[in-house]
């Protein structure tokens, strides 16, 4: 292996502590009680400044290094808190921290940065893996118990989808095993298209209360799923997990998968308008029974009219096209209120559970709704309407979802903060006006909003959108707060200059007062550089 040099020392200062070349390794953590060990209320949030320092005991990877904790945030930081998003497999399939050495001196760096706290996801298919409700929490504790070594708090995301698109996918997290295996025997407990083809990133909808789970209803599977979390992290909640965002649909957000996960984030995903996912069984009964209830049964069967034609030119479909649509007819307004109202309606049955199950913890609930802008500047946007989302030129889709999260005093989640909208490749999209209406909607509720990025990309166009975003949200009503996900780490992160970017972005969303870029101690104690630990976590990385 190559020899590694050491980053050059801090400035020269009475009370600095270089980093001695000849040590291989780094672990910096705290020598902590287990996972489960009670945290105290009366403790700080983060580390008090005035911590000695300390080294890891764990076995392997040589010597140590000497580490300072940075000193304790506010409260209520000014500015918009930045959060983290961890890599999807940081717990692995088998319910442990995958590269724990990396991760740890990750987790140190965002700290040393003026990060206020990390996200991950809590997946369904790795936690309650072994079968119906055998849960092992293992792995998350210790991401928890990583965290508050390291002063960050947590928002847990409760993933009750899939994530990957196959065995093929090195990202590859399925439901459990025991689910799939009923979706298997039943097909129609997953999303179904017109083609009868099926989806199974996440259950249909359909089958919310119906004992389809080997006895349970997915409603019940998701409920004991987060009772049993609220139970094993009790003694992180409200001081450590901050807010729990509980998944509600592909990719973890609350809509159908018109189009699959995957082919959301490819260029040529703009063009594909969706399909309705309303042709299983329990969704083709619903809308019969409420064609029925209106008295219109020649409606209730069958699934959306007029959907044939192209998926790629809107003015080629039926249902889609501006002039004469059906989307802008009686026969339109009743299925995309049906279609869209199926949905709200799942999504308050996760918030009522939310809410009754971390009532009095101290925690935020919240959801996330997906950013769907590919045909915003169309009348019918079609590609928001087969995703859930009644939003079109004459009717706000986003507002009946607000109102339903303010319902349960739930945060709202979503993207496009990083995107700009690019009228001369792609005149029918607007990521902006997008979020715009989102946020605004978010206003109006009196919500709290988190953003994030919808690309992984650090350069400065995209951070420079995101804090121009973030700027819509200023005006905000007493009682409401911002904060924004950055999603997610991955090694470029730490490279020199992506590093450079990203402590500057913290520093620009946080008004440059939690911004810890060099962990400076008084009182003739040492400190580290936040380039030392840059080169700490690239160390880690090469020994992983």
């Amino acid at each position: 292996m190559a020899a590694i040099t050491a980053p050059p020392p801090p400035p020269p200062a009475s009370t600095s502590y270089r980093l001695p070349r000849r040590w291989s390794l780094t672990r910096i953590a705290a020598a902590s009680s287990s996972p489960s060990s009670r945290f105290r209320p009366s403790s700080s949030r983060r580390p008090s400044s005035s911590t000695s320092l300390f080294a890891a005991g764990s076995s392997g990877g040589g010597g140590e290094i000497l580490h300072v904790s940075p000193p304790s945030p506010p409260a209520n930081p000014p500015g918009a808190p930045v959060y983290v998003t961890l890599p999807a497999d940081a717990v692995g399939p088998g319910g442990r921290v995958a590269r724990r050495r990396a991760m740890g001196a990750s987790l140190a760096a965002l700290a040393a940065a003026g990060v206020a706290g990390i996200a991950f996801e809590l997946w369904w298919g790795v936690v309650e893996r072994q079968g119906p409700g055998e849960y092992d929490w293992a792995g998350y504790l210790d991401l928890a118990a990583m965290a508050r070594r390291h002063g960050l708090r947590v928002r847990a995301i409760l993933a009750f989808h899939q994530c990957g698109a196959g065995p093929h996918d090195p990202l590859w997290i399925p439901l459990p095993q025991w689910v799939v295996e009923e979706m298997d025997k039943v097909p129609d407990l997953s999303y179904t298209n017109r083609y009868q083809q099926r989806n199974k990133e996440y259950i249909s909808l359909g089958c919310d209360s119906l004992p389809v789970l080997k006895g349970r209803s997915p409603m019940q599977a998701y409920s004991d799923f987060m009772r049993s979390f609220r139970n094993t992290f009790e003694d992180y909640l409200g001081a450590i997990v901050t807010e729990v965002q509980v998944g509600m649909g592909p990719g973890g957000e609350l809509r159908y998968p018109s189009c699959p996960t995957e082919k959301l984030s490819q260029s040529g995903s703009s063009s594909e308008l969706g399909e309705f996912q309303c042709y299983d069984k329990f969704m083709q009964a619903s809308l019969s029974a409420h064609a029925q209830i209106l008295g219109i049964q020649k409606w209730g069967s069958g699934g959306s009219i007029g959907t044939d034609g192209s998926q790629q030119n809107l003015e080629e479909s039926s249902f889609f096209r501006a002039d004469g649509g059906y989307w802008d007819t009686p026969y339109g307004r009743f299925f995309l209120e049906w279609y869209s109202g199926m949905l709200v309606l799942h999504g308050e049955r996760l918030c009522m559970i939310a809410d009754t199950i971390f009532s009095g913890t101290g925690v935020t609930i919240s959801g996330k709704v997906a950013g769907i802008h590919w045909h915003y500047y169309t009348c019918a946007h079609p590609s928001e309407l087969t995703a859930g989302y009644y939003n079109t030129l004459l009717r706000d889709g986003y507002l009946p979802i607000a109102q339903m999260f303010a319902k349960y005093k739930a945060a709202l989640c979503c993207g496009c903060f990083d995107l700009r909208d690019t009228k001369k490749t792609n005149p029918e999209s607007s990521p902006e006006g997008t979020l715009r209406q989102l946020v605004g909607a978010a206003k109006m509720c009196n919500l709290p909003l988190n953003g994030e990025n919808s690309v992984t990309r650090l350069d400065d166009a995209s951070l420079n959108q995101v804090i121009r975003s973030s700027r819509l949200y200023s005006g905000r009503s007493s009682g409401t707060s911002f904060s924004f996900n950055y999603v997610r780490m991955n090694k470029s992160l730490f490279e020199f200059h992506n590093w450079s970017r990203f402590t500057k972005f913290v520093r620009q969303m946080s008004d440059a007062r939690t911004f810890l870029a060099r962990l400076d101690v008084r009182r003739g104690q040492q400190y580290l550089s936040s380039m030392s630990v840059v080169w700490v976590v690239s160390r880690a990385c090469a020994y992983t």
